[in-house]
């Protein structure tokens, strides 16, 4: 299990913009995480006092973000990694503010190479389905010919 320090020196977001609050568990094809800061009134992706439902992406995507991370070679820098499209997303609630519970984010890799991942993501607060779907990554986008 690894807290909000360690998926912070693993991933590029720091600060508040840092969403993810625990790694639950990981292995080579996916990672599970928590968050509370969906319930923080200083959340960065908020507009006009609410957090709505496709901020929940951002969550999904550190996910992602954390489990290259683990997945890189031991003390290998963060990689840039650039949300290049997310399909069949469907939303199940609204607003993630008014979700009591923790949020928990699974992220699923489905193939990917040294330069593009693809992975299928969900979000819940305890029984409550947020939003699932798929999103392509592009890695370390600069370095492309």
């Amino acid at each position: 299990m690894l807290d909000r320090h360690a998926i912070a020196a693993r991933i590029p977001h720091q600060g508040t913009m840092s969403l993810l609050d625990a790694v639950v568990e990981w292995d080579a094809t996916g990672i599970r995480c928590t968050a509370v800061s969906h319930r923080q009134a200083d959340n960065p992706l908020r507009h006009a006092g609410r957090l709505g439902v496709a901020a929940g992406i951002e969550y999904a995507a550190q996910a992602m973000a954390v489990h290259g991370g683990l997945l890189a070679a031991d003390n290998a820098p963060p990689r840039q990694g650039y949300l290049a499209s997310v399909r069949q997303v469907q939303f199940h609630v609204a607003y993630l503010d008014e979700l009591p519970a923790d949020l928990q984010i699974s992220a699923e890799r489905l193939s990917g190479d040294a330069t593009q991942v693809l992975y299928r993501f969900a979000l819940s607060s305890g029984d409550t389905p947020v939003l699932d779907g798929r999103a392509a990554v592009i890695l370390d986008a600069g370095a492309l010919p």
